[in-house]
This record gives C-alpha cells, sequence and structure tokens, in this order.
C-alpha cells in the first residue's frame, strides 16, 4: 500500500463515472473501477497516447469527453498541437499549485518580470495567477524586447524572473555589455521552465548573481509536475499527481532508478487523466523527497516530438504543413542551439530536384501558422540525402 493508493481509488471512480472518455476507455480494456485498488493496479490501464488524445477530441468536440464540470464555469481554455482544446479548471489543491513558486520566495513586494507568452498557451496566465496569488506584483512582459525589458528591470528595480533559463542568459549578457554589474542588478529570485536548466546557467545565476532558482517540469496538458530543489538531482513532484516510469513498449512499470517513458495519472477530479504518457523519458527514485515522489531526471524522448523554444513540435505538423506543397518529396527539421537561443532549420528534398526560394518563404509562413514556431532557414537538399528512416526532427542541442 502506498499513501497514494486511496486517492488513485478515488480519481478512479469519479472519471469513470463522470468523464464519458475514461469511461470508454476502461470498458475497451475490461477495466471496472473496482479493479483499481491502488498505484499497484494503474498498470491494468492502458497507457493513454497523446496522438491517441488528439483524435479522441477530434471524435468528440471540444473536450474529448474528459470535462466533468459544467464548461460555463471554465475561467479559461486553450490550444495546443492537434489541436486540443485545453479547459482550465479550477485548481483541485491551489496550495499544491503554488510550491514551486513558495520555494523561490516569491512573496508580497516582489516584482516580477514573466518572460512567457500570454496567448494561447497556458503558460503566462498560469504562472501569473501563481505569482499574484503569492502576493507579488507582476510584470506581463512576454518574451522578447529585450531592451525594454532591461530598461524595465532597473526602473522598477524588479527582483524576480519567470522564463526560460537561456533568455535570462541573454538579458544578462546585454546588461552585462551596457556596463550593469551583478551587484548593480536587482534580480534575485527566477523561476524557469519549458527547457533543461544546464549546470553552467546555475552557476552563473546562483553563484555569479546570487539568485534563487528553480527549474519547473510541466506539460500544456499537465500543468506543473515538479520542480528542482538545492543540492538534490532531479524534480521534487506535487501531489496534485502520481507518476510512473514504464517500459514505452509494454507499460509496465520499470525498476526504480531504471529509465523509461514518463507517465502520470491527475487527481483534478474536474479534467482527469488517467495513465497518460507525456512522451518524456525519466527515472524514478525509491523513495519519497520530503513526502513527495522524487523524479531522478529527464532523459530525452521517447517518441519524436521536441520541445524547441518551449513549444513542442511534432513530426505530423510540419509533415501536414508540407501537404500543401506536393512538389516536396521528403522533409526534416534539424534543431540547434549554437548560443542562448534554438534555431530551426528545415530541410526538404524536392521531387525534381530543383530548389524554390518562393516555396521556401511560403513554407516558413505556413509553419509558422501551423506549429506556431519560426522556422529559421530553409536548405533545399538533393534527392535522397535524408534516409528512409531518419528522424522527422532531428535534435542537435548540446545542454552541458
Amino acid at each position: 500500500m502506498t499513501q497514494f493508493d486511496s486517492r488513485i481509488r478515488e480519481i478512479v471512480a469519479h472519471a469513470y463515472a463522470h468523464a464519458p472518455a475514461i469511461r470508454t476507455l476502461l470498458d475497451k480494456a475490461g477495466i471496472t473501477p473496482d479493479m483499481i485498488q491502488g498505484a499497484a493496479d494503474l498498470a491494468k490501464i492502458p497507457v493513454l497516447r497523446k496522438d491517441e488524445l488528439v483524435e479522441i477530441h477530434q471524435q468528440n468536440p471540444p473536450f474529448g469527453g474528459f470535462l466533468t464540470i459544467d464548461p460555463a464555469t471554465l475561467p479559461r481554455i486553450y490550444i495546443s498541437p492537434g489541436p486540443i482544446y485545453d479547459p482550465q479548471p479550477p485548481p483541485e489543491d491551489p496550495e499544491a499549485a503554488l510550491a514551486p513558486f513558495k520555494y523561490v520566495g516569491f512573496t508580497r513586494g516582489d516584482r516580477v518580470l514573466n518572460t512567457f507568452m500570454y496567448h494561447l498557451t497556458p503558460a503566462g496566465l498560469l504562472l501569473d495567477e501563481a505569482l499574484i496569488a503569492c502576493g507579488a506584483t507582476v510584470v506581463p512582459t512576454g518574451p522578447g524586447n529585450t531592451d525594454l525589458q532591461i530598461m524595465m528591470i532597473m526602473s522598477l528595480q524588479i527582483n524576480g524572473f519567470v522564463g526560460q533559463p537561456s533568455y535570462l542568459m541573454t538579458i544578462l549578457d546585454k546588461m552585462e555589455s551596457m556596463g550593469i554589474s551583478a551587484a548593480q542588478n536587482p534580480l534575485k529570485k527566477a523561476l524557469f521552465s519549458a527547457e533543461p536548466y544546464t549546470t553552467a546557467q546555475r552557476q552563473r545565476f546562483e553563484s555569479d548573481y546570487g539568485m534563487r532558482t528553480t527549474s519547473a517540469y510541466g506539460t500544456a496538458d499537465l500543468g506543473f509536475m515538479g520542480y528542482t530543489v538545492e543540492n538534490v538531482a532531479g524534480f521534487k513532484l506535487v501531489n496534485t499527481l502520481y507518476m510512473q516510469v514504464v517500459d514505452p513498449t509494454t507499460g509496465e512499470d520499470v525498476k526504480p532508478g531504471a529509465t523509461g517513458e514518463i507517465v502520470v495519472t491527475t487527481f483534478n477530479k474536474a479534467y482527469p487523466l488517467l495513465r497518460f504518457g507525456t512522451g518524456d523519458l525519466g527515472a524514478l527514485s525509491p523513495h519519497l523527497l520530503e513526502g513527495s515522489q522524487h523524479l531522478l531526471g529527464l532523459f530525452g524522448r521517447s517518441g519524436e516530438a521536441i520541445k524547441v523554444r518551449g513549444m513542442f513540435l511534432h513530426p505530423n505538423q510540419l509533415k501536414m504543413a508540407a501537404m500543401a506543397f506536393p512538389q516536396i518529396q521528403r522533409l526534416q527539421a534539424v534543431i540547434t542551439r549554437p548560443a542562448n537561443a534554438d534555431v530551426v532549420t528545415l530541410r526538404l528534398e524536392m521531387a525534381d530536384g530543383a530548389t524554390d526560394e518562393a516555396l521556401g518563404e511560403n513554407l516558413k509562413a505556413l509553419a509558422q501558422n501551423a506549429v506556431r514556431l519560426r522556422i529559421d532557414t530553409v536548405e533545399f537538399l538533393p534527392s535522397g540525402t535524408i534516409g528512409e528512416n531518419e528522424r522527422t526532427i532531428v535534435d542537435g542541442r548540446d545542454w552541458k
């Protein structure tokens, strides 16, 4: 028995009774709620993959049959690739959702720069709400406009930052080039997400600038799942979910400490997800960390989808965008990171081997609309350059 067993029993019974999509999934698997008495029984439930979630939502719009509350009570609805319309239900445990923010120490009197996007994706507004709930004052800038962000940091003596660590690196580089030293810089607290937080970045922020920092792990479907704490590898998980690490092929739990796919069951009764496969690879500690599950680290992806500039890029998104151009024989996206920003290069094989600059620009625009991601460069390649078994998305970034 585990401390999560009663909550798992309760959410499975509730979801079966009130979420038609969950009831259909369990019925197909021959599972009744009474067969799930705790964490050890969750393996009986098939893993729900992102592609399958997309299909379910398309077959039963707009929320796929997962929403268990009156849609009129939803404060917001977001859209994620698929498309999936993600409802934002009230949090099941508001205090648990604030754990990463309270760890950093965001509180009344802090002024915090929020550089996450505020439109379409949930990050900007969800962090905004959490910061306000902690008592902080938010400066909602979103990404970009670095010179303006620096002016606000100095003029308003902003002491907090939330966003991607690479963007804070860019800000600090610019400030240093302007002659603003670490001693003059008011930033003292930071919460990061959407990309890996490297040892070199932590050294700079915490040692050189004296900041208190954390990196939060989350997805658009699940919200924040965990956050880093001082002198501990990996992530302390929040208590609004139960995490398993499974064999990507069989769905069976792997041994504690072994690498497998991260699969999550949420405890939010308004929009329950049971055994949702994130596609991320990780490993769980056999021991709790201060009463919470402990994810030892993230070790890549089990599928082809890659997070770029904080957004997931899925192979099917690129392929669908390319369908508008029948002269494209094969395509591949290569993600590199020569400095503090991701660079996306789209490699195209043309059916007739000819280059077409207008096609490149048109595909850039179509991809940005479909994927919400800027394509930096388009390369035209001779036929046969991209192998049939090569990945559609190649991650060439080095996160050291």
